[in-house]
């Protein structure tokens, strides 16, 4: 397994005393994706434990255009993955994101 972890600055906190809430499952080719808030209104984390080795560069590439699109902060992500792409990736962000403010009309 690798561990990443990553940090974004910026953007409007995602959504004040929201509980935390997790989508996905972890299998082959997928990924489980935790999103809780953080105490930190400026910033937001990211962990990312994967069998994929080499690949943080990819994995920052993502995560980089998720936060461009999402310009949120003062939350903390937790990422399960066993090979999932680079879309799957990015579709369970924006799922997460979706179900942590309440908008979400997507199931898992």
């Amino acid at each position: 397994m690798e561990h990443l972890n990553f940090s974004f600055d910026g953007g409007q906190p995602a959504s004040a005393g929201a509980s935390p809430i997790v989508v996905g499952v972890v299998s082959s080719g997928n990924l489980e994706v935790m999103v809780e808030p953080s105490a930190d209104d400026a910033r937001c984390s990211v962990e990312v434990n994967t069998s994929a080795r080499g690949f943080d560069h990819v994995w920052a590439a993502v995560l980089a255009d998720f936060f461009a699109r999402s310009q949120i902060s003062a939350v903390r992500i937790s990422i399960n993955d066993v090979g999932a792409t680079p879309a799957v990736v990015s579709l369970r962000l924006d799922q997460a994101l979706e179900e942590f403010r309440g908008v979400s009309a997507w199931r898992t």
